[in-house]
Order: structure tokens, then sequence, then C-alpha cells
């Protein structure tokens, strides 16, 4: 309701200079204005912390439900506009992208092609791994979105490489992907932290969907020490893992 209010405001506010209130809640000065109204200083603080390779005053300190709730009144009207327009100034404001992004009513194909241009401008695992939850479009389209994605994983940029593999097990967690996934990961060399972590965090959550055939895998596999060992650390902290897997688990730790 509060967000409500705030939405209406900004959009009276904006339309009192042209004849298209709802046009004009799009634009970039005005996305800006609504998201510092919505900023909590207590919360830049708390998330800054979690996300320490961007600059502090980047973030304005926007909880995720509310840049959601922003997104889909965005995507419900001329989104196409709003994506023109853009500001790229904070974390919040590029997070928002993502999000229209993901609930955008288009084909497949210009679907494609703003992810595509929304790539760059991710910089951090918060936006990556949030803009990745968010392209159910995957579920819709799977074989395109396969190949799609396909590019990334020996891309030389670490936010593109993490941003294919996330999608990897965000909606490829499935048998008939299963081998080829596998192959995928163990041929990813990056040395790049937030690549490494999201290929241990990609394998962990295959082996729980198929055990046998990852702890196969890991004890063939051409993976560095980092990334294998915190393969298994994500492995032993799940709790759809029971207690005898997690101690065979623990034991196949390089020192």
């Amino acid at each position: 309701m509060k967000d409500q209010r705030l939405f209406e405001t900004e959009t009276r506010r904006a339309g009192s200079a042209g004849d298209d209130p709802a046009a004009d809640l799009i634009q970039g000065e005005v996305i800006r204005r609504i998201l510092e109204e919505m900023a909590e200083p207590d919360f830049q603080k708390f998330a800054s912390s979690l996300i320490p390779n961007i600059p502090r005053e980047s973030l304005l300190g926007v909880r995720l439900p509310r840049l959601r709730r922003l997104a889909a009144k965005i995507a419900k009207g001329d989104w196409r506009m709003y994506l023109a327009q853009a500001r790229d100034d904070s974390y919040e404001e590029i997070m928002l992208q993502g999000m229209v992004i993901g609930k955008i009513q288009a084909s497949v194909d210009e679907t494609l092609d703003r992810i595509r241009d929304f790539l760059p401008k991710i910089d951090n695992w918060s936006t990556c791994d949030s803009f990745c939850a968010g392209l159910k479009l995957a579920k819709t389209y799977p074989e395109e979105i396969w190949a799609f994605i396909q590019p990334y994983f020996s891309a030389g940029e670490e936010y593109q490489i993490r941003f294919a593999v996330v999608m990897l097990l965000d909606y490829y967690v499935e048998e008939r992907y299963r081998d080829a996934a596998l192959r995928i990961l163990e041929n990813i060399h990056h040395d790049a932290y937030y690549v490494k972590m999201a290929v241990a965090w990609a394998i962990s959550i295959f082996y729980i969907h198929f055990p046998g055939e990852v702890l196969a895998f890991l004890k063939r596999a051409s993976l560095d020490d980092l990334t294998y060992n915190k393969a298994l650390q994500k492995i032993i902290e799940s709790r759809a893992v029971d207690a005898e897997a997690k101690a065979k688990i623990r034991g196949m730790k390089r020192r």
C-alpha cells in the first residue's frame, strides 16, 4: 500500500508536465526519485556488506521485494521506453532493469536481445543471481535458452560466465541435461572467485538430484582444488543430503 501511494504521487508529479502520466512514470529521473524514497539507510549498510566488490555509494538500500513490485508495474506499461532511457547510476537502477526484462511480454527473440544487452551491466553476484531467477522464460523455451547460454560458459568476463552457470542450476537440473551440464562445468577454467563459487554451487545442486552420477563425476573430474572443495562443502551443508552421504563426501576433501 505504501509503495502504491508512492507510485501514484510520483505519477501525478510527473504527469503535471505532460499529457500521459503513466508514460512519465518510467522516466529515469522519476524512477530515481521513487528508489530514493524507498531506500533504507540501515538496509543500505547491511546490503553493502554482502556485496563488497561494488562501491558503497552506488547502493541506495532498497529491498528486493519493493524493487520487484516496481518492476512489475513498469513491465505492464511501456517497458521498451523505460529500458531505452533507464539510468545505470546505482545498483538498484541496474537491478530494476533486469527485473523488468524478466517480466516483459515479448517474443523469445526480442527477450534474448534484451538479455544480451543487459549482461554487460552485471558487476556483482546479487544482480546476476536475481536476474537469472527472474528469467522464467527458460521454463517455456528451454531449448532456445539452453542454446543461448552456451557461448557464455567460455566468455572471458566473470559475471557472464556466472550468468550461464546460474541459469544452468536454476533451470537445467534434469536428467536430459545432466551429462552435458557436468561436462560444461568441468571445462570452465576461470580464476574469478564468483565463477568458482557458481560452479561449486551448481555441482552441489546436481548432486542433490543425481548423487550417484555426481559422486562418480567428482572422483574423476579435473576441477581445481578450490572449486572441488567448495562443491564438497556445499553438498555437506545441504539439508537434502543424509548424514552417511555427508560423511563420505567429507572424506573426499583434497588437502
